[in-house]
This record gives C-alpha cells, structure tokens and sequence, in this order.
C-alpha cells in the first residue's frame, strides 16, 4: 500500500504544471517532452469525410491498412448475401465513414486509460453494431459482391433532393426576371 501512495504522490508530481519564474526549466518554451515543457496534445480525430486531398488521402491509407491488415482478418465473416462486402469499399463514402468511426473507437479503446474492458466496450458498442450496419443485406454494399466467386462493385444512387432543397436550387439558377413577372 505504501508503494502505491508513493507511487501516486510521484505521479501527481510529475502531471502538475512544470515549474516557471527564476530557475525553471530553459527548454520549457520549446515545449519538447522531457524538456519542461508541457507534452505536446495529439491532434484532435476529425471525421474523414471532413478531411481534404492530401490529408484525406493519409487518413484512407491508415485507414485501409487497418482494415486490410486487423479488421478483415480478423472479423470479416464469410461474404454471402447475407454479408455482402466490397473490394472497393474506399469508394463507399458511408462505409468509409463508418470504418473510419470504428477504427477511432478502436484506437481509443485499446489504450490503457481505457480500462481492462476497454476492448469489450469496443466489441459491444462499436464493432458489432458498425459491422452489421455496413454488411447489412439492403446495406450499403448490398449491390456489390454477395459471393467470393463473383467480384462486383456497384454504388447505389442515394435518395433524390425533397422538392422543398429541388425547388431553392431551381430558383437559384434561374435568372433574374426570367419568371415573367416585374416586366
């Protein structure tokens, strides 16, 4: 018990604020780990359909290596009708989108501060879920390959505008007087 209270105390010391005035540290303004100064935070995950060319483009190689390399491997099931998947399923913006949550809730929930069931978690609320979403049979990939023998990829038109989002759009693009009133 003893060794665990020192251990603490230790800690806390080493979280708290580093030092600052005369005698403090003089790497602290690099602010380098190690230095005095403060760890540099990790950069904030950002929805990859949020990201942009190159930036997009790294992340969907992370990405698809995590897919190709873990995920697959190891949960990807038989294909089937029931199961279909999709060997350009990069080119699935709702499935990207979907893999890509999922492989963030992977990264957090295999840390350490994430707990001894800090995978189960992720097994329960994410992988389950996510892959019975994408994998669904009237699912995103549904019109792609249902068969191992049979390589298909086909992506579904989404829902036409509501007449409300059609009708603003053609009065934007129509010109000015052109309604044939104010004449």
């Amino acid at each position: 018990m003893q060794q665990s209270q020192q251990q603490a105390q230790q800690l806390d010391r080493l979280a708290s604020a580093p030092p600052s005035g005369p005698g403090a540290s003089p790497f602290a303004a690099f602010g380098m780990p190690g230095l005095g100064g403060p760890p540099a935070a990790p950069p904030e995950p950002r929805p990859i359909l949020e990201l942009d060319g190159q930036e997009r483009e790294d992340e969907l190689d992370a990405l698809s290596d995590w897919v190709d390399d873990f995920l697959l491997p190891v949960y990807g099931a038989e294909v089937t009708t029931a199961a279909p998947w999709c060997l350009q399923w990069q080119e699935h913006d709702d499935v990207v989108a979907w893999l890509h949550a999922l492989w963030l809730a992977y990264q957090q929930h295999k840390e350490p501060d994430a707990g001894l069931a800090g995978l189960f978690v992720w097994h329960r609320d994410f992988l389950t879920h996510a892959v019975a979403a994408i994998r669904a049979p009237g699912g995103p990939l549904s019109a792609c390959m249902t068969s191992p023998d049979r390589p298909a990829h086909r992506i579904l038109p989404g829902p036409a505008p509501s007449a409300r989002t059609a009708a603003s759009a053609a009065d934007r693009a129509r010109p000015a007087g052109a309604d044939g009133a104010g004449s």
